[in-house]
C-alpha cells in the first residue's frame, strides 16, 4: 500500500485542513491555543449528530503532537442560493439543533450560557469603548449592542451559519461543517444569514416556527465590530476603514 494522498484544502486561524484519500479530513492545530477548541469538537460533534437531520462532521482524535482530529469528508459545494424547500430544511435543521438540551450538550463540551455570556459581555464592551467613538453617528450602533448584552444564551448554537457552511449536492442538502464556533447562544445569530441574505425567510420562519428577524438585524449591524477590533489589534488600517466604513 503506497502513501496516502494528502492534499490541502484549507488554513483558517485555528487549523490546517487536509483531505487524505480523497475520503478524511484531517485538521490540525496551528497554534497551542487551538487544541482545546478541537479537543471540544472531538467530544461533542459526534454526540450531537445523533439529534440533528443533517449530516455534520464527527472528528476524533488521531494525533497529539500537534493535535490532529480526523472525520470522514462530508460532500457537496456552499449553499450559495437556497430554494424555499431547501430553506424549509435547514429552518427544520435549525430548530432541532437549539431544542438540543443545552444541559447535555454542556456535558459534552460545549461552552456554557455563563461562559459564552462572559465572552459576548466583553465583546460588547470592546465595541463600545474602541468602535462606537470612531463613527460619526453611533446611536444605532450603541442601541442594537445594548439589545444584544440583553439577548439570551440559552440554546445550543452552530454560531457561524452561512453558505459555505451549508453544502449541497445535486439540489440536495448533504451537511453543515465548521463548528468550531459552537457554544450556547442566541438562536437569532443562526438565522441570521437566511433571514437576511437568502430571499427565502418566509420558508424559513414557517419550518423554523418563529421570527428572529430584528434580532438578527442586530447581529448583523454588529458585525463588523469584529473585523475592526481585529484591525485595530494587528495594525491593519485599511480593515479598520473598510469595517468602519460599512458600519456608517
Amino acid at each position: 500500500m503506497g502513501p496516502a494522498e494528502r492534499v490541502a484544502i484549507g488554513s483558517g486561524w485555528d487549523s490546517d485542513a487536509v483531505l487524505v484519500d480523497g475520503r478524511w479530513v484531517e485538521r490540525t492545530a496551528r497554534r497551542p491555543a487551538a487544541e482545546a477548541g478541537l479537543r471540544r469538537e472531538a467530544r461533542l460533534l459526534p454526540w450531537l449528530a445523533a439529534w440533528l437531520p443533517l449530516a455534520v462532521p464527527r472528528p476524533v482524535v488521531v494525533g497529539e503532537t500537534p493535535l490532529t482530529v480526523r472525520h470522514t469528508w462530508v460532500p457537496g459545494s456552499a449553499l450559495d442560493a437556497p430554494s424555499a424547500d431547501q430553506g424549509r430544511r435547514l429552518g427544520a435543521f435549525l430548530r432541532a439543533l437549539h431544542d438540543v438540551s443545552v444541559d447535555a450538550a454542556v456535558a459534552h463540551g460545549l461552552p456554557d450560557p455563563a461562559t459564552a455570556r462572559g465572552w459576548r459581555d466583553r465583546s460588547v464592551a470592546r465595541f463600545e469603548a474602541d468602535v462606537a467613538p470612531r463613527l460619526p453617528d453611533d446611536r444605532r450602533l450603541r442601541a442594537a449592542l445594548e439589545r444584544l448584552r440583553a439577548a439570551p444564551a440559552d440554546a445550543v448554537v452552530h454560531g457561524d451559519l452561512r453558505a459555505e457552511h451549508v453544502l449541497v449536492g445535486d439540489g440536495e442538502l448533504t451537511g453543515v461543517i465548521d463548528w468550531g464556533d459552537a457554544r450556547a447562544g442566541d438562536p437569532a445569530k443562526d438565522l441570521e444569514w437566511l433571514l437576511l441574505d437568502t430571499g427565502v425567510a418566509p420558508a424559513v420562519i414557517e419550518a423554523y416556527g418563529a421570527d428572529l428577524t430584528a434580532r438578527a438585524r442586530d447581529w448583523r449591524r454588529v458585525g463588523p465590530c469584529y473585523a475592526v477590533v481585529h484591525g485595530l489589534d494587528t495594525g491593519d488600517d485599511a480593515l479598520v476603514v473598510r469595517a468602519l466604513g460599512e458600519l456608517a
